[in-house]
């Protein structure tokens, strides 16, 4: 399967100022195959069919979102994010995530959808490092999974300021450990690239050994991950501070890890630099796609302070913006 461009929706964290079906709309004639899907983006549609809470009317949203998507021409590759499940020492707390996957369950399957993705948990309090436990958990939602019809995988994601999993080594190492063919990853450069190789609270925006590190990093990716687990990847890149991330930074917020706050705030597309991009995340992906040539989707994910300016002409620029930097990518690897 030839590799095929999508879209992230790009709402999460931000306020919600643009409609779905303009975002949807702009995606498809910028000349993308596909999208992501956010849980989020789908409480707030709900709104309309009367209180968001209840699973009828989220449902409903997403039978409406997978007919406009029919419209458009437009694949959900994926549901996302489920937040903060592995590791919960509050056990209680852990049941009732399965719960709500049960919803997850019937909301892929109306969007048309087999993968939810999962981001490693960042919550600051109330989480396990203990990695029996944490592969426990996600062996139980992979085994879930694989008894729905059609079965449902997960694309287990690091997050570069997970609490406990924050490479994509310790990603890897919990992949394997589940061992369920439903079970897998998403392999996002920034997440990659911003975790070993940058530091936005760092004065110079890299960490200590940035070179070294990186090229050993993908090193190992190329010699370690079998790319059939990878189904799909995320190309995004991030803004070079002008000042440190830190306290008095008008990204900072107390409590909150400088990297999400960067994350949050002053993601990039890939190539650029004409707004400050300055990750190897470019070399991300040639390792994945030339190297151990990855087939599928491959996402332009975004989330930027940008996406909340309220001009109607926002959706149409992020999806002209993200088009480019996937069509100088391929030319860039030949894809």
């Amino acid at each position: 399967m030839p590799c095929r461009p999508a879209i992230a929706s790009m709402s999460l964290g931000r306020a919600w100022v643009h409609e779905m079906p303009e975002k949807m709309k702009q995606a498809a004639e910028a000349g993308f195959q596909g999208i992501e899907i956010f849980y989020e983006d789908l409480e707030y549609l709900a709104k309309k069919y009367g209180d968001n809470t209840k699973d009828e009317n989220i449902l409903a949203a997403a039978k409406e979102v997978r007919e406009l998507c029919d419209g458009l021409g437009l694949d959900i590759f994926g549901l996302q994010p489920f937040l903060f499940y592995e590791g919960l020492v509050d056990r209680q707390e852990h049941e009732r995530k399965i719960v709500k996957l049960k919803l997850w369950f019937r909301i892929a399957k109306v969007l048309g959808t087999n993968t939810i993705q999962i981001p490693t948990n960042f919550q600051q309090e109330g989480t396990s490092g203990d990695i029996d436990l944490i592969t426990r958990d996600l062996i139980e939602v992979a085994d879930l999974g694989i008894k729905e019809d059609p079965p449902v995988r997960f694309a287990y994601e690091n997050i570069a300021w997970g609490t406990h999993i924050d490479t994509w080594e310790g990603m890897w190492d919990i992949v394997q450990r589940v061992n369920r063919p439903n079970f897998g990853c998403c392999l996002d450069t920034f997440n990659i690239a911003g975790r070993v190789w940058a530091d936005p609270a760092s004065p110079t925006g890299k960490t200590a050994n940035a070179e070294n590190d990186f090229q050993a990093s993908m090193e190992r990716l190329r010699n370690t991950i079998d790319i059939s687990k990878v189904y799909y990847i995320q190309v995004v890149d991030a803004e070079r501070m002008d000042q440190p991330l830190v306290e008095g930074h008008p990204f900072h917020v107390d409590g909150q890890p400088p990297r999400m706050s960067w994350s949050r705030n002053a993601r990039l597309f890939a190539y650029e630099t004409d707004r400050s991009a300055y990750l190897p995340s470019v070399e991300v992906a040639k390792v994945l796609l030339n190297d151990l040539k990855f087939e599928g989707w491959v996402s332009m994910e975004l989330f930027s302070r940008t996406l909340a300016d309220p001009e109607p002409t926002g959706p149409r620029e992020h999806a002209q913006r993200g088009i480019a930097s996937w069509k100088r990518l391929q030319s860039d690897l030949g894809l």
